[in-house]
Parts: structure tokens; sequence; C-alpha cells
């Protein structure tokens, strides 16, 4: 058992079922959250999933959802795992494992564009013209050691239009995109072999001296020598073998998923057990302006399977203590049903979800208006999330970067969601 977890000594076990037939599982349930409140915190997170529900998922049709009244337009829910925690109705394996989840219902934000609210959930930051901020990956990478690792630590799978950026902490933080893992990964095999490679490497040796002749510190800057080396070497490294599920058992492909994203579920496992610190894997396709019911129904048929099956593998590997899983998108739906049976943008209230290192299992954070107004209860910031999840990974969210400019950024503006801190 993890030395932050705790159990019932025999006396105090028995004394609780003195409470009656029934009664005393539920202050056994009582007593098991208290002590874990004043449990020690353990070690930090190391990395970070990031499951990205693009273009604005519903948080009614998914992690909110409101049965039995007008704004659920019918959407009904189930229960889970932990008492009183309801999912919209499709989630049926997630639910099962609700005792590792837990949900912020009350985020806000004042980015209803996709690509502005894109820019506001990577970063925790509102776009500003006169700064480009980097992602919350690009951020773990930047603060967190390399250990090692020879392929890239920051990795999408199946691309967005608007991928996770290094900003002002520079390109060599940004993204390396993949498609669907079942395809070739691009630009890792070298186009010639042999002596031609090595005489081409030779040339490019010359090439880079005589460009450094007399501006080193201006070819210091293109970090091309560097980009170069790691990119050599990473076409030559085993850990490539991460992004290649082949050997992975026929079960454990079945219950991520015959899909694209079930696919990228795994391989952002298996990236991060090569010590990867970010992996985002995109589900696209939620922007429901119309059939909004159908559009949700088919999309949480894929995306139920693989973050539950995530969830176990991770746990089964003993990775999920050292690893911050979220989902969520740019902003959610709007409470009202539009003509064409959809749901517009809306970011005055939505929903996303945390799981894994350091981050608190079977909580809820804020809530929402039943009767769909922008009220909410405890209402979150979009940088409070970002401060919790580097919080969770032992990095300072507090921390003063100073940009190519001279101008001091924090990490992030937000501050923790200590309920949801181990």
């Amino acid at each position: 058992m993890h030395a932050n977890q705790h159990v019932l000594d025999r006396r105090k076990l028995l004394q609780l079922a003195g409470l009656g037939s029934t009664a005393w599982m539920t202050r056994v349930a009582d007593v098991l959250a208290q002590e874990a409140e004043s449990a020690p915190r353990g070690k930090p997170a190391k990395s970070i999933i990031l499951l990205w529900l693009a273009g604005g998922p519903s948080q009614l049709e998914t992690f909110d959802p409101h049965p039995g009244k007008d704004i659920a337009g019918g959407t009904k829910a189930i229960g889970t795992s932990v008492r009183e925690v309801q999912l919209a109705a499709g989630f049926d394996q997630l639910a099962e494992r609700m005792e590792h989840v837990s949900l912020v219902r009350s985020l806000v934000s004042k980015e209803g564009d996709h690509e502005r609210g894109t820019y506001n959930l990577m970063t925790g930051y509102r776009p500003d013209p006169t700064v480009l901020h980097p992602s919350l990956g690009a951020i773990a990478c930047h603060q967190l050691s390399d250990s090692g690792v020879e392929i890239p630590r920051h990795v999408s799978i199946l691309n967005t239009p608007w991928p996770a950026r290094g900003g002002y902490l520079g390109p060599q933080h940004d993204a390396f995109q993949i498609g669907d893992p079942r395809g070739p990964l691009p630009d890792v095999k070298a186009r010639v072999l042999g002596k031609r490679l090595e005489r081409r490497n030779e040339n490019l040796n010359v090439v880079e001296s005589a460009f450094a002749r007399g501006r080193t510190r201006a070819a210091s800057a293109t970090r091309h020598v560097e980009t170069v080396k790691a990119a050599q070497t990473m076409m030559t490294s085993e850990q490539l073998k991460a992004f290649d599920i082949e050997e992975e058992p026929a079960d454990l492909k079945r219950r991520y998923g015959d899909s694209p994203f079930g696919r990228g579920c795994l391989v952002a496992r298996r990236l991060i057990e090569q010590g990867v610190r970010c992996v985002q894997v995109t589900l696209r396709g939620w922007d429901s302006h119309a059939n909004n019911h159908e559009t949700h129904t088919e999309l949480v048929a894929m995306l139920d399977p693989a973050f539950a099956t995530l969830i176990d593998d991770l746990r089964d590997r003993e990775l999920l203590e050292e690893t911050v899983v979220l989902c969520g998108g740019e902003f959610g739906r709007t409470p009202k049903i539009n003509g064409l049976g959809g749901r517009d943008h809306w970011p005055h209230n939505f929903s996303f979800a945390l799981a894994g290192g350091g981050i608190r299992g079977g909580r809820i954070v804020g809530q929402t208006d039943p009767e769909g107004t922008e009220k909410v209860v405890e209402a979150q910031q979009v940088a409070d999330l970002h401060a919790t999840v580097l919080k969770a990974l032992g990095i300072d969210y507090a921390k003063e970067i100073i940009t190519p400019i001279s101008r001091p950024l924090r990490l992030s503006d937000g501050e923790p969601i200590e309920k949801l801190l181990v």
C-alpha cells in the first residue's frame, strides 16, 4: 500500500460497524475521506497527459449533467463509484473509476472563440499580441529535468489547428506532432544512408562553422546545431519504439478502442513510461451547433473506454501517481438547444476532469445553475486550473520568467485549487 494511503484499524472498523447494518458503510467512507485530508503530500507528479476535446464539448452531455431539467434536453445521467456524483449517460466505464477522477464544474472564461479559447486553455492566459505564452506542456519540459529522454519530451497526437507551443520559452519546447499512431512517424528516417549521409553531415558542419565565425551569439541563438544533434539522436534511438503499439497485447488495444484516439491514448502511456513530460491526445468534432446529442453520443463512445482504460493502465504500471491526466476542451455549450438541435459556444461555466499525480479523486469543485443561467458556485478561472497542475508537478506556479524582451511573466496568474491537491 502506498505510504500516503490510510486504512482503518480493526478496532475502529468494528466500532463503526456497530452503527447499524448500512449506516456504518457511509461512516467508513467519511472517516477515510477525513484521514485522506490529513495525509501528508507525496512526491510531485512527473508528467501530464492531456485528453484534448477540440471544438468545445457540452458539459451537460459529459461531466455536469442535470437530468430532468430543461437544460438537459433529455440527456440522462448515470451513477458512479463515488456517492452522489453523476456523469452523463454513456460514460459507463469512467463512472466505475470515478474514485480516481475529480471534476471542476465551474470553469469560467471570457473566450468564446475556438482559436482564442484554445490558446486560453493551453497556456492559462488570454491571447496577447505582445507575447506568445508557453503551453502547460512546454512549461513542464522547461522546468523539469530531461531524464535522459532522447525522443521529444512534448508530443501532440492527432493534430489540431492550434498546436501547443513553447512560446517565450523557445520553439524547442513546441509539441512534436504526429497523426494516427497506426501510421509511420514523420521525419525520423534519413533519406540517404551510409557514406552519403556522412558526407552530408560533414558538409553541414562546414556550413555551420562558417556561419558561426564572427557571429557566435547569433549562431547560438538559432539553436540549429543543438536541434540537428537532437534530431540525429532521436532518429537512432531505441525509445522511438514507444510510438509503436504493435507489441501491446491485443486485449489491451481492444479496451482502449479501435480508433485513432484510443490508439493515441495507448501511445501516451508508452511515452510517459519513457519519461516524456507531456502528451496531448486530441479528439476532434465536439463543435455541436447542430445535432448535439448525436454528436456527443458518438464521441463519448470513443472517449469513455480510452479514458477509463488509460487510468487502469497507468495504475497497473504504477504510473498514475506520477502522471496528471486532464480531459476537456476550450469551452462548454449553451444550456439552451438551438433550432438545429445543437448547442452553441458557452465559456461562462464549463467542466474539466482531472486524475492522477497529486490530484485527489472523487471530488467535485463548483456547481452550475440547473436553470441554465451564467451563475456559478465556486467559480474557477482557467489560470487556476493551470496553477493546480503546476503545483501537482512541484513547479512554482508563481515563478517569474524573464522573456526574450526582458519582460517578467509568471508561469501562471492563477491560484491552485487546494481541495484537489493531495
